[in-house]
């Protein structure tokens, strides 16, 4: 990275003069906050070269603060794996079954020590049995806690959650329905950088990381505090009551938007689009967070009532105590507290105090700022609200303004769990709305006003590929905003025109767009990038499926060892580099690379698969036996894995073997082809 200009700035001034600032404050301090435009960095500890301390630094100085703040949410969101921060019942209802995939599953302590337990019953047999060690667990238990187990730095989420509010243990949110991805739940940096502190991540890969915090910490809202921790440590001391501190961020110090957008960076989840060059590490409260990431959501006509369950800040601002506050306040920006007077979220909350020990009282005195009574009557602290209900119907509802104008209800996409609707508003009936048609209208950024073309592409395509797979109307809402028509418009969207190709199955049109660049150029120039997004593995990874698809293995081989170049640490990548090599009769090299994946993740199924079938391919047996039964204790539905097993079974003259195992891959799977036929073969030999 170059040295920017900005970083020569801060040494030139910490060094001339800084020190003298920090000791004493100005007497006429500027509070105001430069924009971006003016200024790059308003605190000092936006600066990239400032680290993280931990919370335990910060409590040094800030004991009384951190004692309420690691008992709120935030502060216990995530955790190892012990009997003091599981939330869950462990007795004789401690079993989940999913009959999608007629699997059961059975959390369970040994010593102290997490463990769960995947098992298959046929009558009361057990025919497969798969137990793993529970390394975290994630959600401080207001909800839910979901675990994950940890190998090698690969983090996934395991198939068992326990949702606190109704006491029972489930599938986790999307693995219901079918959709149970067992063990391989990749647990990414999008993930962690808001369910943690910030982790440390392995560039080249999904989901391995070299280190990962314990619960959300105070620099997530503060920032990185080590100029701070060493200006203070100095003597250099501030009087916060009359100026700004800029080594560490103040929140409520903040303009309105900014400080809005401290809490957006992760109550506002959704469709999150990095703007270009950003990872999730980028933000840092008192920036500007649509300046690294656009949040989008999809707007339905008649679907006010739904939400998603860390959707706070986009519920919030649909409401009209926040249009019109926000709309009448005169902010001024030079004050030193700018958003007094503003609805934000700390207008309601305070950051540092667990809601759960927050009194009732604390949330209607917010309300009452505003609403004052217009009239007294008998009711007790009526004289302070303006409520046109009924006394009856107050005194039912304990006065409580939160119960009716934020009711508690389900989100939709965390079962079991009730949460309160941060949208306020006059109690509505929320039978009647949902008997309305949901009219899909399009996609709206709610951290932004006017996102770019090319940011809106993104959010339609990735709203397509992680949200709504197979709704391919979303690619045809992205194809508005790229371009394709010159040589320099394929190059300056190539990657999204890749995937937005690719998502829709026309695999033709991306290697069309391949071709129309050339290969020399597309993997010498254009693909060249490592990122933390691995957008370009991505990309190159998508243009060697279509090749292996529509031309062969040859010609999809140079794409896939792009792929594993730019992304080592990805086994999907390498699997493919390794099985175009072996399409290509380099069965060495194709061995190798599996050794590599196996030796990186021991339980990366395809792996052990393809491995073993190399083995038998050069006439050693047993090795692989030895791989299939491996990935078999691992995955006893994978299909390739069922036939090679099968194949190896024929080789042996073990047919009723061989059945047993077609049987089993039919029941899950009646459609397969393949094993109809090898059925059908078996039926003729003796």
């Amino acid at each position: 990275m170059n040295f920017p200009w900005y970083r020569l700035l801060f040494a030139l001034a910490f060094g001339a003069g800084l020190i003298a600032l920090l000791r004493c404050g100005p007497e006429k301090p500027e509070t105001k906050a430069p924009d971006a435009e003016t200024k790059k960095y308003t605190y000092l500890n936006h600066d990239d070269s400032v680290g993280y301390v931990g919370m335990d630094a910060c409590k040094q100085c800030h004991y009384d603060i951190w004692q309420t703040f690691i008992q709120t949410g935030m502060g216990q969101s995530f955790d190892h794996a012990t009997k003091a921060k599981s939330k869950a019942k462990f007795d004789a209802h401690a079993a989940i079954y999913d009959k999608h995939s007629d699997f059961w599953y059975h959390p369970f302590w040994r010593g102290d020590s997490l463990y769960l337990a995947e098992f298959r019953l046929e009558g009361r047999d057990t025919v497969h049995k798969r137990v793993e060690k529970v390394d975290y667990i994630v959600g401080s238990g207001q909800h839910t806690n979901s675990h994950i187990f940890n190998l090698n730095g690969y983090l996934h989420q395991m198939p068992a959650t326990f949702y606190t509010q109704e006491g029972k243990w489930d599938l986790p949110p999307g693995f219901e329905n079918g959709f149970n991805t067992r063990f391989s739940r990749k647990i990414g940096l999008e993930c962690m950088s808001c369910h943690n502190a910030l982790p440390g991540f392995v560039q080249g890969s999904e989901n391995k990381f070299t280190h990962v915090p314990g619960g959300i910490s105070c620099e997530r809202c503060h920032g990185p505090g080590a100029l701070h921790v060493k200006e203070k440590s100095a003597g250099h001391l501030i009087d916060t009551s009359r100026f700004i501190d800029y080594t560490i961020v103040n929140p409520g110090k903040l303009s309105p938007d900014r400080q809005f957008d401290v809490c957006q960076r992760c109550h506002l989840q959704g469709n999150t689009v990095l703007k270009e060059g950003k990872t999730f590490y980028d933000f840092r409260p008192g920036m500007k967070l649509s300046d690294h990431m656009t949040v989008f959501m999809p707007k339905h006509e008649g679907g006010d009532d739904e939400f998603i369950m860390a959707a706070h800040a986009e519920r919030l601002k649909m409401s009209p105590c926040f249009i019109r506050t926000n709309a009448k306040v005169k902010f001024d920006e030079s004050a030193l507290r700018p958003a007094k007077g503003a609805m934000t979220c700390v207008t309601c909350h305070n950051p540092h105090k667990s809601v759960k020990v927050t009194e009732t009282e604390v949330f209607n005195s917010a309300c009452s700022n505003c609403h004052q009574a217009a009239h007294k009557t008998d009711f007790p602290g009526a004289s302070t609200l303006l409520c046109s209900e009924s006394e009856a119907k107050r005194m039912a509802k304990n006065d409580n303004c939160v119960s009716c104008h934020m009711p508690r209800s389900g989100s939709i996409d965390i079962p079991h769990v009730t949460v309160t609707d941060h949208f306020i508003r006059k109690p509505v009936d929320v039978k009647k709305e949902k008997e309305q048609l949901k009219k899909f209208i399009g996609l709206y950024a709610v951290n932004e006003k006017e996102p770019s073309a090319l940011t809106k592409a993104k959010g339609y395509i990735q709203q397509c590929e992680k949200f709504e797979p197979g709704n391919l109307y979303l690619l045809d809402s992205a194809k508005r905003y790229l371009a394709d028509a010159s040589e320099k418009d394929v190059r300056d969207n190539f990657a999204l025109l890749v995937q937005l190709y690719y998502l829709k199955g026309d695999l033709k049109k991306v290697t069309a767009y391949a071709q129309r660049l050339g290969e020399k150029e597309v993997l010498e120039k254009v693909l060249v990038k490592k990122s933390y997004g691995n957008d370009d593995a991505w990309t190159a990874y998508r243009i060697g499926e279509a090749y292996f698809s529509t031309a062969g293995a040859s010609f999809a081989l140079p794409y896939y060892r792009k792929a594993a170049e730019l992304a080592p640490a990805v086994p999907d990548f390498l699997a493919k580099h390794a099985l175009a090599l072996a399409g290509t009769q380099q069965h060495a090299e194709a061995m190798n690379v599996y050794r590599k994946i196996l030796n990186e993740y021991p339980k990366y199924v395809p792996a052990l698969t393809n491995l073993g079938y190399l083995h038998l391919v050069q006439g050693d047996v047993a090795k692989a036996d030895e791989l299939y039964n491996r990935a078999l204790a691992l995955d006893p539905d994978y299909e390739p894995l069922l036939l090679n097993k099968v194949g190896l079974l024929v080789f042996q003259k073990d047919l009723k073997g061989a059945n047993v195992l077609l049987d089993r891959l039919l029941k899950k799977n009646p459609k397969n082809e393949k094993a109809k036929q090898i059925k059908a073969q078996l039926k003729t030999m003796k």
